[in-house]
């Protein structure tokens, strides 16, 4: 079944990804349309997000979020589907980096690099960095699809700018096994993501509200010698974004335990407040803010 489901979406899904950006952009704004307006799809987990996090936004304010939300999350999710056929060139000049030689700076170092980044303006377009000619073999860590045939597919898709995908379970064992055999990686880690609550070894104040943290990326860097940067991206126009690499710690060994986490989250939170209509709020980044925190976690507030 999940074979014929795959067969029958692929060829659809290509259709998708040959459009033209002026009819691609329209057919996203058709999109939004039926998941906005019909579907509703998530709109009570959007609005509830939205107000949790910003209490004295009026409702006209929240709304005009939320309707650029939308539009934007809908345009995010086709880019994805773009990513199957669209050409480096087209790449490289809709997700640009503004400043890849700072990866040659720490590379001079002779050290790995993980890069934290967050739901926030395009993480899918990311891999436009091996564009750059790096140096270094690219590896985004990510949660495995239930189908595996559209599991198979995101592979494909990194694979096309020469990215490999390592399964969040298998992330710790493969990086250690990498700094074994002196592979040097970059390591990309969605780290906003919410832990389970009671295996949470850190939590946080994310927007104002208590909530457990990731900090696997963090206790990788400490524990191997790696580097961490933040991937700080901006949506400049529709379809077009910029990206900016800030080196969050070349020693991590040195700063005190989740200083680097915290640090990650007080930059993506500024990133939030200045635009909040490019966050992903159809996520339940919040749910946990009213739980008992376990007596042996940290918290940093």
């Amino acid at each position: 079944m999940q074979r014929l489901v795959y067969w029958a979406a692929y060829p659809l899904l290509w259709l998708v990804s040959k459009m033209p950006f002026p009819l691609f952009y329209f057919f996203s704004d058709c999109v939004c349309f039926v998941v906005y307006h019909l579907v509703r799809y998530r709109r009570e987990t959007v609005r509830y997000n939205l107000n949790l996090v910003f209490p004295n936004k009026s409702n006209k304010e929240l709304q005009k979020i939320e309707r650029n939300f939308y539009r934007h999350m809908c345009d995010m999710f086709l880019e994805m589907i773009k990513s199957i056929s669209i050409s480096n060139e087209d790449l490289k000049d809709r997700f640009r980096y503004t400043n890849a030689e700072e990866i040659d700076r720490v590379q001079k170092t002779g050290k790995s690099i993980i890069m934290l980044y967050g739901h926030y303006a395009s993480y899918e377009w990311s891999n436009a960095i091996q564009l750059y000619d790096i140096g270094y073999e690219a590896f985004g860590i990510y949660k495995k699809v239930k189908n595996p045939f559209f599991d198979e597919l995101a592979h494909k898709i990194r694979g096309r700018f020469s990215a490999k995908l390592i399964p969040t379970s298998k992330a710790t064992s493969q990086i250690a096994k990498n700094e074994r055999e002196n592979i040097q990686g970059m390591y990309a880690f969605i780290a906003d993501q919410s832990p389970k609550w009671n295996k949470a070894s850190y939590w946080t104040k994310f927007m104002g509200i208590p909530c457990p943290a990731f900090v696997g990326g963090e206790v990788l860097a400490k524990r191997l010698d790696m580097a961490i940067m933040y991937l700080h991206v901006e949506k400049i126009r529709r379809g077009h974004y910029e990206a900016t690499l800030k080196t969050l710690a070349v020693e991590p060994r040195l700063w005190e335990d989740f200083t680097i986490t915290e640090t990650f989250f007080r930059e993506l939170e500024k990133q939030i407040y200045a635009k909040p209509e490019y966050y992903l709020w159809t996520h339940k980044r919040w749910k946990h803010k009213d739980r008992q925190i376990p007596e042996d976690a940290t918290t940093g507030f």
